[in-house]
């Protein structure tokens, strides 16, 4: 029996911008509106959290 290990991977299908919430939403296996919701609110008291993060996890994570 062999498993194959999912990695993380920015999504080329479920993107809105750069497909950073779409793949954590495949690696997760969760809906994406719930990682775009979480960067939205992380995005609302100043605007530096939300931008940062994603900013770090489009440079992190690699392309589909």
């Amino acid at each position: 029996m062999t498993t194959q290990r999912q990695t993380l991977k920015r999504s080329r299908r479920n993107r809105l911008i750069a497909g950073v919430c779409g793949g954590l939403a495949e690696f997760f296996g969760i809906n994406a509106f719930w990682f775009r919701l979480a960067f939205l609110v992380a995005f609302i008291p100043g605007g530096v959290p939300g931008i940062l993060i994603y900013l770090i996890l489009l440079f992190i994570v690699p392309a589909e």
